[in-house]
């Protein structure tokens, strides 16, 4: 049964609760009931931190303490669990572990059950707190093991031996299946990355920054999902890494539960005169060099971020120029502008009528404003800005088309309809982040390329740089 119990503490500690689990109902099947096999079937469900589980973990150990009511083992895990269980949705298991933790200090007011019972009372174990993932310890180790050894092969050969020398201590079979994949031939950029994955991160992160800010300012016609892509194709041998560090830590853990039943004490370790194994030291959360680079990063991020918004807020200044005559034609102001732009940060804007008659019978309809539009996408030059969705319901649109944006840049989209009055025109919106307008005209005999050519002089007559 020792040895039993033995093997289903190590899969416990390998994180193989199940195959702990299934080892020990065998066991308890074949032979009866026995303590200290029910504590450890309990601790292998409470370990899955799970309410069904914590309900069969209570089970196993209210059966057990059926049989032995006095066993300080199942006491204590007992305890523990209603220690740890919330007293709002288990009221009834709260309530008893405290009974089999009041029952602990009258049988074994000094024993380390008792002790480990009474510290799971807070919410969060000093353990706990100071712990630190089998992944990081398993890199942390490996990084300082190959630091330290004159070769890979060295370090792995040395991992090997302490790992021999303890069969029974996890952190040690990790590292020498972990420094024996890394010391093997055609690793060496699987090595590069874990002893220098902080510089490697910082260099992966500086290129995107670079692309994002190259992407708003200088090249915006760079989609931006290029730095995205640059980043997640930089970070891709990372992946194969971790299956490798992965896999090593499975193959320490089927080690761990295979060597344990064979396993001596520590303190006999090295007693025939060999050298034993080391105590490896702790695995701090963070080290000094760590917080550098965290530092770095985070300088990074928030230069990202600022150049980003700004970025984002900027816009182009402009200024209008209301022309009395526009193409041999005089000028008439239709007034004010209603409708969204009038409340979207337009700072000038105008609307006029060039040629005879009524505004349907216009020659040539021009309406433009400045101001600040840096929200304004393509989609609103014919959605939310736009003519073309007015013009349906009141004249017939026979097409439309993108257009191009001209020397301003931004977005152009022109329509071909036939008004009320049976006139052919065209209708441009176009728009950019500092200004926006529409241009109407009748266009009787005009092609696209003259639509476009018209409108694009029309918005640079009367839209130029602040200043120009």
């Amino acid at each position: 049964m020792n040895d039993i119990r033995t093997r289903a503490e190590a899969l416990i500690a390998a994180d193989r609760q199940a195959e702990a689990r299934d080892l020990v109902r065998d066991a308890l099947d074949t032979g009866g009931p026995d303590a200290g096999l029910c504590l450890v079937l309990a601790r292998a469900h409470m370990a899955e931190d799970d309410d069904d589980h914590d309900a069969a973990a209570e089970g196993v150990l209210r059966d057990g303490l059926d049989a032995f009511p006095d066993d300080i083992g199942l006491l204590g895990g007992y305890a523990e669990l209603g220690a740890r269980s919330d007293g709002f949705d288990h009221p009834g298991r709260r309530a008893r572990g405290e009974r089999a933790l009041e029952r602990l200090r009258e049988l074994a007011p000094h024993s380390a059950e008792l002790r480990s019972a009474e510290a799971a009372g807070g919410a969060v174990s000093a353990a706990a707190r100071d712990a630190v993932s089998i992944r990081r310890v398993q890199s942390f180790d490996t990084a300082r093991a190959f630091a330290d050894a004159p070769t890979p092969a060295a370090a792995a050969a040395r991992a090997a031996q302490w790992a021999a020398a303890a069969p029974h201590d996890r952190r040690l079979a990790v590292l020498a299946e972990t420094t024996a994949v890394l010391a093997a031939p055609g690793r060496a950029r699987a090595r590069l990355l874990l002893l220098r994955g902080l510089e490697y991160h910082l260099a992966v992160g500086v290129l995107v920054a670079l692309l994002v800010i190259l992407r708003l300012t200088v090249l915006p016609e760079i989609p931006l999902g290029v730095a995205t892509g640059a980043g997640l194709l930089l970070e891709l041998p990372f992946l194969g890494l971790r299956r490798l560090l992965r896999d090593a830590r499975d193959r320490a853990a089927d080690r761990l539960a295979a060597a344990v039943p064979e396993a001596v004490p520590r303190e006999q370790e090295g007693a025939d005169g060999g050298f034993g194994a080391p105590e490896l030291p702790p695995v701090p959360r963070f080290t000094r060099r760590e917080g550098a680079f965290a530092g770095a990063a985070a300088a990074l991020l928030l230069l990202v971020g600022g150049a980003s918004y700004a970025a984002y807020t900027a816009y182009p200044r402009y200024e209008l120029v209301a022309h009395d005559e526009f193409g041999g034609a005089r000028g008439v102001d239709l007034g004010a502008v209603g409708g969204p732009v009038a409340e979207d940060g337009v700072e000038d804007s105008v609307l006029r009528m060039y040629g005879s008659g009524s505004a349907d019978g216009s020659q040539l309809v021009v309406y433009a404003a400045v101001g600040d539009f840096h929200q304004v996408r393509a989609e609103d030059v014919s959605g939310r800005y736009g003519m073309l969705g007015g013009l349906k319901d009141t004249a017939d649109v026979r097409e439309d088309w993108d257009a191009r944006a001209g020397a301003r840049g931004g977005w152009t989209r022109c329509a071909r309809v036939v008004d009320t009055a049976g006139l052919r025109k065209a209708v441009c919106m176009w728009a950019d982040k500092g200004s926006l307008g529409s241009v109407a005209f009748v266009a009787e005999h005009m092609g696209r390329a003259g639509i476009e050519e018209l409108a694009a002089d029309v918005r640079e007559a009367f839209v130029r740089p602040a200043g120009g």
